[in-house]
C-alpha cells in the first residue's frame, strides 16, 4: 500500500527502481494534494514508473461500509479494509474548522469498561497506509478539508508506536497531507514506555490522557492501572511535560 510509506521511505523505494528522490514529491503531492485514486492519474510520471508502483506498492483505497450522519452533524464512517476487518472513523465540525478522529487498531487489548472497542479483544494493528487512508478517505468523501485530528478511534495509538508515527509523519509532512503537529492529539490510555519514548521526540504532536483521579476507581475502570499505576503513569506525564516543555490535556472519563 504506497501510504504505508513516510517521505523518506518513498525515496529509499524509488532508489531500489533507479528513479530520483524528486519523484517522492511528485507522488505526495498527486497523493495527498490532488487526492487521486489510480496511478494512470499521475501524467508527470513515465509509465514504467506507474507499472513498477503497481505492482511493488498498489494504490488502496478503504471501502466505504456504511455512513451515519448525527441531528448535529456529526458524521461516522464505517471502512472495510482488505482483510475484511471493519474500523470506524468520525468527522466533527466546530466553530474553529473540521475534525476527524481516526483510530488505530482493530479492536483493542487494553479492556476499559467504558469503551467498547476491547469488546472482542485486538485483532491486529492498522498500518500506517491504513491510519492515513482514513484521513484522505473522509476528506474526500465528505468534500472537506480537515483541519484537525485526534487519535482517538479504535484501540490504543501507542500499542500500535511505530505505525502510528510513521502515519503522523505523512499527515504532518508539507507534501503529504500538511496538517500541522499542533493540530494533531494523540490520546492514550497511559502505557507508560511509550509517554516516555514519545516526549524523548520532541515532537510538535500533542499528547492527551485518559484521565481517572485515583487508583481504586481506576483499577475498576482501566484494566491497565495494573500494569501501569496512577502513579507511573503521573511520573512520565510530568517527564513529558518537563521534556517538551508542553501542557497535557486530561480526557477526564468519569
Amino acid at each position: 500500500m504506497i501510504f504505508d510509506y513516510s517521505y523518506p521511505q518513498l525515496e529509499e523505494l524509488l532508489a531500489t527502481v533507479g528513479e530520483k528522490p524528486y519523484r517522492a514529491r511528485q507522488i505526495y503531492e498527486w497523493l495527498y494534494q490532488h487526492k487521486v485514486t489510480h496511478y494512470d492519474q499521475m501524467t508527470n510520471l513515465p509509465q514504467s514508473l506507474r507499472d513498477q508502483l503497481s505492482e511493488v506498492a498498489p494504490l488502496t483505497q478503504l471501502e466505504l461500509a456504511t455512513k451515519q450522519v448525527s441531528a448535529d452533524g456529526t458524521q461516522k464512517y464505517l471502512f472495510r479494509l482488505h482483510d475484511g476487518h471493519l474500523i470506524e472513523s468520525v468527522l466533527m465540525d466546530f466553530d474553529y474548522g473540521q475534525s476527524i478522529c481516526i483510530t488505530t487498531q482493530v479492536g483493542c487489548n487494553i479492556g476499559c469498561s467504558f469503551c467498547a472497542s476491547g469488546l472482542l479483544g485486538k485483532k491486529r494493528d492498522l498500518t500506517s497506509g491504513e491510519i492515513v487512508a482514513q484521513v484522505l478517505e473522509v476528506e474526500r468523501l465528505a468534500e472537506v478539508r480537515v483541519g484537525n485530528i485526534v487519535v482517538m478511534g479504535i484501540g490504543e495509538p501507542f500499542d500500535n508506536f511505530t505505525h502510528l508515527m510513521n502515519a503522523l509523519y505523512t499527515i504532518n509532512h508539507p507534501w503529504g497531507l500538511n496538517i500541522g503537529a499542533r493540530h494533531v492529539t494523540v490520546s492514550t490510555s497511559g502505557i507508560v514506555p511509550m509517554i516516555y519514548q514519545f516526549a524523548d521526540l520532541k515532537t510538535q504532536f500533542n499528547l492527551a490522557l485518559i484521565f481517572i483521579p485515583n487508583d481504586e476507581l481506576r483499577s475498576r475502570l482501566m484494566k491497565i492501572n495494573k500494569a501501569y499505576p496512577l502513579q507511573e503513569v503521573m511520573d512520565a506525564v510530568r517527564y513529558y511535560v518537563e521534556t517538551t516543555n508542553r501542557l497535557l490535556p486530561l480526557n477526564t472519563s468519569c
